[in-house]
C-alpha cells in the first residue's frame, strides 16, 4: 500500500505500519532493544520527519508533472529485468539451513551492553570521540559563519558580501 496509495499522507502512515510489522520481527527474534531503537527511530522520527517534508512539499495532482510514457516504458523495462537478476540470485543460491539453539538471551540489552563495553570498547572510544570532534568542529564553523554576518550587519554601506569577506586563518580562532 505505501508503492500503491495516490495520497502522500496515506503513504506515510501505510510506511509507519511497515515500520511497525518490521519491529514486531525483532520483537519475535528477542531482539528487545531493537525493536526499541527501530520504534522510537524510524516509525517516531522519521515518520515525523517525513510528514513535514510531505505539508511542506504541498503536493497537488494539479501542479504534479505527467510523466513521459517513454520513462513509464523504461521504468517497466528496468524492473522488469531488475526482478529477473533477483529471481536468478534466489534460485542459485541454496537453502541456508539456520540452527537455533536454546538461547534465550539473544538480544537482550544487558548482553549487548557487555559486547559493547567489553570486546568493543575501542571502537566505541574511537567513535565517541569522532562524534565530539564533529560537534566541536560545527559549532566553530558556526562561529565563524556569525562573525562574518555581524561583520556584513556593521558594514556601512551595505553592499559587502559574506562571499567577499576575507576567511581568518585558523590560528586567530584558536586563540579568542
Amino acid at each position: 500500500m505505501v508503492v500503491f496509495s495516490r495520497n502522500p499522507i496515506y503513504n506515510v502512515l501505510y510506511l509507519v505500519i511497515t515500520f511497525l510489522c518490521v519491529g514486531g520481527h525483532y520483537l519475535l527474534l528477542s531482539a528487545d532493544f531493537l525493536f526499541a531503537v527501530h520504534i522510537i527511530v524510524y516509525a517516531g522520527a522519521i515518520m515525523v520527519l517525513f510528514l513535514y517534508v510531505i505539508m511542506l512539499l504541498n503536493l497537488n495532482k494539479e501542479t504534479e508533472p505527467q510523466k513521459n510514457t517513454f520513462f513509464k516504458f523504461a521504468a517497466i523495462i528496468t524492473a522488469g529485468l531488475l526482478m529477473i537478476v533477483i529471481v536468478g540470485a534466489l534460485r542459485a543460491s541454496e537453502a541456508a539451513m539456520v540452527a537455533f539453539d536454546n538461547h534465550n538471551n539473544i538480544g537482550l540489552v544487558k548482553n549487548l551492553g557487555k559486547m559493547l563495553f567489553n570486546e568493543f570498547l575501542l571502537p566505541f572510544e574511537i567513535v565517541s570521540l569522532l562524534l565530539l570532534t564533529a560537534m566541536v568542529g560545527a559549532v566553530m564553523l558556526g562561529k565563524n559563519h556569525m562573525k562574518r554576518v555581524k561583520e556584513v550587519a556593521k558594514n556601512k554601506n551595505g553592499r559587502a558580501t559574506i562571499s567577499t569577506l576575507p576567511v581568518q586563518p585558523v590560528k586567530e580562532l584558536t586563540h579568542e
